[in-house]
């Protein structure tokens, strides 16, 4: 197939893309720059020169494609608007990426019980009520086949262009600046997560066999901020102490936003629709094993 990608050379796209390459598909990625594009070009894709703001792009591009894949943005309506109305009446599949922390809560640290699968109803927080907003718009489009993945915590090494993803990494640098691994208030909120190398299975079952109109969580297990916490201060040699900060202090280091929405919420969820539905079997290492043991090792000893 020639699929159309945004996010070609990021944490999710870039794994996903050098997946679908390597099956044989022919691969054109939005990029912003030369230097994404050599990136991009390295690895066997065509590179398409604009931003998500260039919606003439976006629709040239989109209906060029025999599939789309938007990873760049979860909350970037007009791209994703434009993708939806380039594909109108095509019958042709769009894999939106979003992630688990629609259901997320401000709750500063505390933790909170409700674990959401799929079916289950919620109400989202102010945060991300724009979010589930577009998810609400993307899986309700008629005339194309709309699917969603919303990952939860990822973690472990992507494939090419950034290596990285959020979470780990900020409490990661955050200890290393601090001395000590740090997490807003008590840090008992409770986050699903799930490997990269199994975020990138499921989106190639989503493209294989997914109905229209399904969203997919993906997890696989979760863990406490707090937990987190005390694994980097073991791989760091300090062993389980951890240290609280306010809100202004968290948002100091990762914005008040992700704070209050990220890092200092609960997002609990099962993939209940994805491994019934789809036969989706996650079998990544698990987050401790890449702390202490794996590809954060060496950026926490650096």
């Amino acid at each position: 197939m020639k699929i159309f990608m945004t996010g070609v050379t990021g944490y999710i796209g870039g794994s996903v893309a050098l997946a679908l390459r390597s099956a044989g598909h022919d691969v054109h990625g939005l990029v912003r720059s030369e230097e994404r594009a050599a990136e991009a070009r390295s690895h066997g894709f065509v590179p398409i020169m604009g931003g998500l703001d260039d919606a003439g792009v976006l629709t040239s591009a989109t209906q060029d494609a025999d599939l789309v894949i938007h990873t760049a943005h979860a909350d970037h309506a007009p791209s994703a608007h434009a993708l939806l109305a380039a594909l109108e009446g095509s019958g042709k599949r769009l894999i939106h990426t979003s992630g688990s922390s629609i259901v997320g809560t401000q709750a500063g640290g505390e933790f909170l019980a409700p674990v959401y699968d799929e079916a289950t109803p919620f109400t989202p927080s102010p945060g991300r009520a724009p979010r589930v907003a577009l998810n609400k718009d993307i899986l309700g489009a008629k005339g194309l086949h709309p699917v969603i993945i919303a990952p939860s915590l990822i973690y472990g090494l992507g494939h090419i262009g950034h290596r990285h993803s959020m979470q780990v990494p900020w409490l990661v640098e955050t200890a290393r600046r601090k001395g000590v691994p740090s997490h807003l208030g008590p840090g008992e909120n409770v986050w699903s997560h799930v490997h990269i190398d199994d975020v990138v299975k499921l989106f190639l079952l989503a493209i294989e066999k997914a109905p229209a109109g399904a969203l997919y969580y993906a997890e696989n297990g979760e863990a406490s901020m707090k937990s987190l916490c005390q694994s980097i201060g073991r791989a760091m040699g300090k062993g389980e102490a951890t240290q609280a900060m306010t809100l202004e202090e968290a948002a100091a280091e990762w914005g008040e936003g992700p704070a209050m929405n990220t890092m200092g919420s609960n997002s609990r969820v099962r993939s209940v629709r994805a491994r019934d539905e789809l036969g989706w079997s996650p079998q990544g290492t698990s987050v401790t094993d890449e702390i202490e043991r794996g590809c954060y090792l060496e950026f926490i000893r650096a």
